[in-house]
């Protein structure tokens, strides 16, 4: 019995590439952080807790599709996404993610029902699909687990979305609690214990391609706000400017990511000891990463709608604070990789934060060229750093090295 539904699993000669299947499944998804964008963008005008409170009910709408997508990461690193069960799970958290999507910008007001049971059919049905295709397979017990705890959120979810408005954003936030505190321990049962992610067979090759794909279509939103905002405005001269301003900013923010530790993170997760374990560290490191991407990629469009317009607090929350959290994100992955953190982005992050007070009384282009010019900093240091050298051995503290690869280096 054990070894039925084994041929769902990844064999060891499987592709660890990303399947076509999976960069369509991240269309849905394109959509989804477009839609993140707008409602950050919305908050443009709001001061004091009306901004905290904004800003918090878009994050939580982003954190629950964040688990969407990862949990279908996760998925196809450890099923073999040729499986046609597989791909049907896919296609199917594709089209959940799509109405998630579409009812985003109203999520939190009339459309909350329907964007809740798009969100419970991928947290309770899915994992059930999964281990009735699984059968008799040790790794049934996994998507149960899965299907149990969020049996336990699905009424905290449901109540905000039919009780009074006032109630949803601490009962949803509570409901995110559970999942996210259930993910974190492993999704613990009675006389069963955890099944912590960390101790997972996974691919690791796979798992990073995922990560490094959603951070490019954070990018490529960030490009398309760039172009959308540009292209619906009056031109002139000083938007023209901030629009270039913006552009050389997203590409510093590619460039400063994929400089070593970012290009080195698939090598890094393939020659892991325990994949699983970095790859759980690293999905935190990339939650951060592409929320700073469409935090920044606000601060654009308020930017280049108004280049001199007013200083208010949310164009420095978006302007400034977006590059900040990157900068703090890729400390963590350069960690991550190399047991390390350059002084480079020590002395961005120092050049942000003393930057802040002067920018939060100067106009929103002032805020953008300096963190463009930031940034470029780090970015120059990296290069003067690594010039003539080669690329370095990842050293991760968290995956270690298996000992083939070891012995190989040795």
């Amino acid at each position: 019995m054990a070894a039925r539904g084994a041929e769902l699993l990844r064999p060891p000669a499987s592709s660890g590439r990303a399947t076509f299947l999976e960069l369509f499944f991240d269309l849905a998804f394109v959509v989804a952080l477009t839609r993140v964008s707008q409602r950050f963008a919305s908050l443009g005008d709001d001061t004091g807790w009306a901004l905290v409170s904004g800003f918090g009910r878009t994050l939580l709408l982003f954190l629950a599709l964040w688990l969407i997508w990862s949990h279908t990461a996760w998925i196809t690193s450890r099923y073999e996404p040729e499986q046609p069960i597989i791909q049907a799970v896919v296609v199917g958290t594709m089209f959940a993610g799509l109405i998630m999507a579409v009812t985003l910008p109203r999520a939190m007001e009339e459309r909350a029902l329907p964007f809740v049971a798009a969100y419970l059919m991928v947290m309770v049905v899915r994992p059930l699909v999964i281990a009735a295709a699984l059968r008799g397979h040790p790794r049934r017990q996994v998507p149960l687990r899965l299907a149990a705890w969020a049996s336990v959120s699905a009424p905290l979810w449901l109540a905000g979305a039919l009780g009074p408005d006032r109630l949803r954003l601490p009962l949803w936030a509570a409901a995110l609690a559970v999942d996210y505190l259930a993910w974190a321990l492993g999704w613990p049962l009675p006389w069963l214990g955890a099944a912590k992610v960390r101790q997972w067979q996974i691919a690791g090759t796979h798992l990073a391609d995922r990560h490094q794909q959603m951070f490019l279509i954070a990018l490529g939103e960030s490009i398309l706000v760039i172009g959308v905002v540009f292209s619906g405005r009056d031109y002139s001269p000083i938007r023209a400017v901030a629009f270039a301003v913006a552009f050389t900013t997203s590409a510093l923010l590619w460039r400063i990511y994929f400089h070593r530790a970012g290009l080195l993170l698939t090598d890094t997760l393939d020659r892991a000891a325990m994949p699983a374990r970095l790859g759980a560290a690293s999905e935190w490191t990339h939650l951060l990463l592409v929320l700073s991407v469409l935090v920044t990629s606000v601060g654009y469009e308020l930017v280049i709608d108004d280049p001199f317009g007013r200083p208010q607090p949310c164009w420095l929350l978006f302007v400034v604070g977006g590059p900040l959290l990157f900068l703090v994100a890729r400390m963590r992955l350069e960690y991550e990789i190399f047991g390390r953190v350059s002084r480079s982005r020590i002395i961005g992050l120092a050049v942000l934060l003393l930057a802040t007070p002067v920018s939060a009384h100067g106009v929103p282009m002032v805020g953008l060229i300096v963190v463009a010019a930031a940034l470029a900093l780090v970015a120059l240091l990296d290069a003067l750093r690594s010039r003539g050298r080669p690329l370095e051995v990842p050293a991760s503290p968290i995956g270690g090295t298996a000992p083939d690869v070891r012995d190989r280096e040795a």
